[in-house]
């Protein structure tokens, strides 16, 4: 891997770390941000601010002179196009995807659909249910184990692992507390991996891939965020030849997607096959994320990441994604 430098904003730039916010993600975004934001500090951008993200973000934003912004919000608001959308009006140049692709990948509905006209990304059976329709109904084609989760949701807030029939309606329930939309989707028994997809001058390319065994039944809240309660495997334990697809199948994610910068792609494995589960266009970036975890394993620091994510591919506003 080549060292990665910036040639693009000088060292006095003021730039807003944009972390918190207004979803149930906010505290994650909170670690994420400070974790950005002292990275940025140690590479000698004296100028950079934490921004802590509220419903003013605009004004704050506009009165401050910020010169560049670095997104380290997850959840509503933050990845879903919104805060893209309010740069770009405001003229502020920020990195990662733009309001397209972050709008498509934070609702699952629209990512499978999209996704669905590439025969070869793998996806699991699955059924969206709208608030007030029969989920019973709704489902009926599908075979146990399910899982629901809230359509525009992310760090497993809302999701229920169901085993049984008599278990659905109170799982989407919960789902549709977070979200009137409620994707329901065959469970696939094998192991999780990820994949992140960074893209250099242009062209994206996959990192190592990290497998992720949670001690709980599944990778709940707590197995992504608190230590100790998931092993990361980097790189995972694949053959050469499906280590190569599964490669491909996130960059193909990712540029069908129209994603730019940098995005995480999510997989469950069985029988060598990568079904894709969804693509995160704003990665954690805390002590416990996966993607510092898979730079790691190339030789990429976090501080040197940050810079990658936040300078390499800071883009310009009014871009077509």
């Amino acid at each position: 891997m080549q060292k990665i430098k910036n040639d693009k904003i000088n060292k006095d730039a003021k730039i807003a770390v944009l972390c918190g916010g207004m979803s149930s993600e906010a505290e994650v975004s909170m670690r994420s941000g400070k974790g950005c934001f002292e990275a940025l500090k140690r590479l000698g951008y004296s100028n950079a601010e934490m921004v802590v993200v509220d419903k003013d973000i605009a004004k704050t934003l506009k009165e401050g002179n910020y010169e560049y912004a670095f997104n380290a919000l997850h959840g509503k608001y933050g990845e879903d196009g919104c805060i893209q959308g309010m740069l770009e009006i405001l003229g502020i140049p920020y990195a990662g995807c733009g309001v397209m692709a972050s709008s498509i990948c934070m609702n699952k509905e629209f990512t499978k659909r999209i996704l669905s006209t590439c025969p070869d990304i793998p996806m699991a059976k699955s059924a969206f249910v709208r608030k007030g329709e029969d989920v019973m109904e709704k489902t009926k084609d599908l075979t146990y184990p399910l899982f629901t989760k809230p359509v525009c949701e992310g760090s497993s807030f809302g999701m229920t692992k169901v085993n049984r029939p008599e278990e659905l309606k109170a799982a989407y329930e919960l789902a549709v507390k977070y979200n009137n939309n409620v994707l329901v989707e065959e469970f696939i028994d094998g192991f999780f991996v990820t994949v992140g997809v960074l893209e250099c001058e242009g062209e994206p390319f996959a990192t190592e891939i990290l497998e992720i065994r949670p001690k709980n039944e599944w990778y709940d809240y707590e197995a992504k965020y608190k230590s100790g309660m998931s092993d990361f495997i980097v790189p995972a334990r694949l053959s050469e030849e499906v280590t190569k697809h599964v490669k491909e199948v996130a960059v193909k994610a990712f540029e069908t997607a129209g994603c730019s910068g940098v995005a995480r792609v999510d997989f469950m494995m069985k029988d060598d096959v990568p079904y894709l589960l969804e693509i995160n266009t704003s990665p954690g970036m805390t002590a416990t994320s996966d993607l510092p975890a898979q730079a790691a394993a190339m030789g990429i620091s976090y501080d040197e990441l940050v810079l990658c994510l936040s300078l390499i591919h800071i883009s310009e506003p009014t871009r077509p994604y």
